[in-house]
């Protein structure tokens, strides 16, 4: 019996999983960076409005209010058109006091320059839509934006 034993012709050796972790923790550390969480979901149908000139604004100082009617999953609310603000569906007399919530929720220097985005679906009466403003107006909240898609309809 001998002290060394000659390898078989063959064999391969075994894989390093040294760096196996330090892998792992790259690729861990790349999708925490990469992925993006969204605000809220829709409970809408927001199939918005066609425009032509357009300007983009910083999403820092934006509160959204979305309307429209409720979607496929959320039919039980009826089919006319409802406001939605976060996640959670609200009424007109609602639309004061969640806007002045969100903008005390904001940065101290971002609050005198909050701007609100209507986001309506196309399809969306116009009464809706004065409602909203009328309770913005109640709150001071005098800049308001209209939030369009850049595509125009043929």
């Amino acid at each position: 019996m001998s002290k060394f034993r000659n390898k078989e012709k063959g064999d391969l050796p075994a894989i390093s999983t040294a760096s196996l972790p330090d892998i792992v923790f790259m690729l861990l550390f790349f999708f925490m960076v990469a992925t993006v969480m969204r605000d809220s979901s829709l409970m809408i149908e927001n199939n918005l409005p066609s425009a032509d000139q357009v300007e983009k604004l910083k999403k820092d100082r934006t509160v959204f209010i979305y309307g429209g009617k409720p979607s496929e999953q959320y039919k039980q609310f009826e089919t006319e058109p409802r406001i939605q603000f976060n996640d959670a569906f609200i009424g007109v007399s609602d639309v004061g006091p969640s806007v002045r919530q969100a903008i005390y929720e904001l940065n101290e220097d971002l609050q005198s320059k909050v701007v609100i985005g209507l986001k309506v679906d196309k399809d969306t009466n116009a009464g809706l839509v004065s409602d909203i403003k009328q309770e913005l107006r109640k709150e001071n909240a005098l800049k308001v934006m209209y939030i369009a898609n850049t595509k125009t309809e043929n």
